[in-house]
């Protein structure tokens, strides 16, 4: 399914699927989908069933909590349509999108679920989802994602996860971990909870840990507002603070790429590949908070998140043929450095935390794209601190060494925030995992915080994967770009998930893991997709004709 490029650029005066509100501590946001408002052409989102366009809004409106209402300590999310919660993601859209839009959707979908996540583990926000009618699919996904689920007890509504039987797939947004992994629902309870297409309702779906608390009709809205309530007393959110708008993002597109202040995107078509360049401060920044609240949106670390978080999801879903990503970066590491000392400093006020949480985020939705990711170390650059963790997210960095004019060349440096501050999805800070943990490696790099560090330097310390001299540059990158241009694009968005994830697993490293592997192939696969799978026919009156054959 083709059609314009795909823009996650929105605000409230423009949502067509969602309410929010503010009755503060507690904020709600009520689902109500306009059923002829799909991002794109060919289907109708009827019950309360979503496509993109309506997760980028909540993403959209998550933001909008965390940063334009500090005063918010609990969010209740719940229907604006009568006796249905939500019925999931759209099936006719399923049926009509290519494979790469379907793999796509379920990632953002994910990563605006784990975003409801990491707010209740990091930002003081706490979520209930009040099913107040009929749940499936991925609208139980999205309750899923909650850190509670309040069910109307009204002996008609349901919770259900019924893609296995009904549509020869699997619940795409992390719907099996979360019910084992979070919820701990014994595992052949939920067997038969996910091969049921009717789902389950009342005491049954509590015994069971799929909801934890039922209440009757009458009730219902008290009891979840009393319950935000009490979630809203143990949130260390501010009180009084004043929030942060987040301002329209500017950005300037042509076929060339996309260009924000901070942050550039520069695609070369023939080689099938972009170039990022993130670019350092410009002038000083604020250093105490009063500062940072008077720059709102325009703070550095703030403005760089917004324009490389956009830039990431604007290259993911519109431009699919280029494979390969460069990072760039340009200005002064010194710069860079100074605002880092800023986010360690004041990391526990309100604005400081969202602010390097949106950052966190970012980095992570970058480890979970399937691009080729490598990093350019030249001279202008500023990989330090904060910009050093791209390099650090890379697959392969290479930094330029200059034997004859030492003081031209780049330099690199680390700051406390390659410690622990941008943890990956699996819990892990890119240092750590770079170095599988070994204290001595990163004790060794440790030592040398807030130094600017040579290439020869940097490849001691194993920051760096290549230091050519400047009479090797050009060939060696330009021999690594056209061999990865040549490889199949499926095997290395298999190697460098597999590589970039080693070690330790987390509810979230298996979510993206499995939507990578079997997800991805069983969208690929005709039981699912074929003239006869599950997918296509659904809605049209036949019945899905399966090969039988285990594979």
């Amino acid at each position: 399914m083709d059609g314009p490029k795909v823009d996650y650029r929105t605000d409230p005066a423009r949502y067509r699927h969602w309410r929010l509100t503010v009755d503060a501590p507690v904020a709600t946001l009520a689902l109500d989908v306009a059923e002829g408002g799909g991002v794109r052409d060919g289907y109708k989102l009827k019950l309360n069933s979503y496509d993109l366009g309506v997760d980028i809004e909540l993403a959209d409106a998550l933001q909008r909590i965390r940063f334009e209402h500090p005063e918010v300590r609990s969010v209740v999310m719940t229907s604006a349509k009568d006796r249905v919660f939500c019925s999931g993601a759209n099936i006719f859209m399923l049926g009509l999108s290519s494979h790469a839009w379907k793999v796509n959707f379920c990632k953002f979908t994910n990563e605006t679920r784990n975003g409801i996540e990491d707010a209740s583990r990091h930002s003081g926000l706490k979520f209930i989802a009040a099913v107040n009618g009929a749940c499936a699919g991925g609208g139980y996904e999205l309750a899923l994602a909650c850190d509670e689920i309040w069910l109307v007890d009204d002996r008609s509504s349901t919770v259900a996860l019924p893609e296995v039987p009904l549509l020869g797939v699997l619940p795409g947004t992390g719907g099996l971990t979360r019910l084992t992994d979070k919820r701990r629902v014994r595992r052949d309870l939920a067997d038969v909870f996910c091969t049921l297409t009717e789902g389950i309702r009342g005491e049954r779906a509590k015994q069971w840990r799929l909801v934890d608390a039922l209440v009757k009709p009458g009730e219902f809205a008290a009891a979840v507002r009393e319950r935000a309530l009490e979630l809203a007393q143990a949130s260390d959110r501010p009180r009084g603070a004043r929030g942060v708008a987040l301002t329209p993002l500017a950005r300037r597109d042509d076929d060339t790429g996309y260009r924000y202040r901070h942050v550039d995107v520069a695609i070369d078509r023939k080689a099938r590949s972009a170039t990022f360049t993130i670019r350092a401060p410009e002038r000083a920044q604020p250093e105490d908070i009063a500062g940072i609240e008077a720059a709102g949106d325009t703070w550095w670390p703030l403005a760089l998140a917004r324009e490389l978080d956009d830039a990431i999801l604007t290259m993911r879903t519109n431009e699919l043929a280029i494979g390969t990503w460069l990072v760039k970066t340009a200005g002064d590491p010194r710069a860079v450095l100074a605002a880092d000392d800023v986010l360690a400093k004041h990391k526990d006020h309100w604005l400081v935390r969202e602010t390097t949480g949106f950052l966190r985020r970012t980095l992570a939705r970058l480890d979970v794209s399937s691009r080729t990711l490598f990093a350019l170390i030249e001279p202008g650059s500023c990989f330090a601190g904060t910009l050093l963790e791209l390099a650090l997210a890379a697959d392969r960095a290479y930094m330029l060494r200059l034997p004859e004019a030492p003081d031209d060349a780049p330099r690199i440096a680390v700051s406390p925030q390659n410690f622990g501050a941008y943890p990956m999805v699996n819990g892990v800070g890119r240092l750590a995992h770079r170095f599988h943990g070994s204290e001595e490696e990163i004790a060794a790099v440790a030592a040398r915080r807030g130094e600017l560090l040579d290439a020869g330097e940097a490849q001691r310390l194993g920051l760096v994967t290549s230091a050519p001299d400047d009479i090797d540059w050009d060939d060696e990158v330009r021999i690594a770009l056209e061999e990865r241009a040549s490889m199949s694009p499926d095997a290395l968005t298999g190697l460098e998930a597999n590589l970039r994830f080693g070690g330790a697993e987390t509810m979230e490293t298996r979510i993206f893991g499995r939507l990578s592997a079997w997800q991805n192939w069983i969208f690929n696969r005709p039981n699912a997709i074929g003239d006869k799978g599950a997918l296509k026919v659904y809605g049209k009156g036949g019945k899905a004709q399966f090969d039988f054959d285990r594979v």
